[in-house]
């Protein structure tokens, strides 16, 4: 099931608070900045986005729910080239490896 972008909007909604508002408590100039950020015509900066996470009190993971999907199905093709990679050279250190990434790698298999 895709995920919008993210929550941003409906979050600000939920507090009664406006881009202006939320502006002021990210410590930005004006609010066209937070409708960007609603729009997702911008990505924020770990910065921003950790304050949009004390502004609402929800994991930034849930706030921006679309792309973190989006990254975490990324990061699990990673690991399971990694894995691929450690079958042509198996040994004790590439089989640890292995369980450790396993976890990662079996996120993209859920997602879909």
């Amino acid at each position: 099931m895709a995920q919008f972008l993210n929550y941003l909007r409906s979050h600000r909604k939920r507090l009664a608070l406006s881009q202006e508002e939320v502006a002021f408590l990210l410590g930005v100039q004006s609010g066209a900045s937070v409708s960007r950020y609603e729009q997702f015509a911008r990505e924020p900066s770990l910065e921003t986005a950790l304050a949009f996470e004390a502004i609402f009190q929800r994991p930034a993971s849930e706030l921006f729910g679309g792309l973190y999907q989006k990254i975490q199905h990324e990061v699990a093709a990673r690991a399971q080239s990694l894995i691929h990679k450690d079958q042509r050279n198996p040994n004790r250190r590439t089989a640890h490896r292995h369980q450790l990434l396993a976890p990662i790698a079996s996120k993209s298999l859920k997602q879909i």
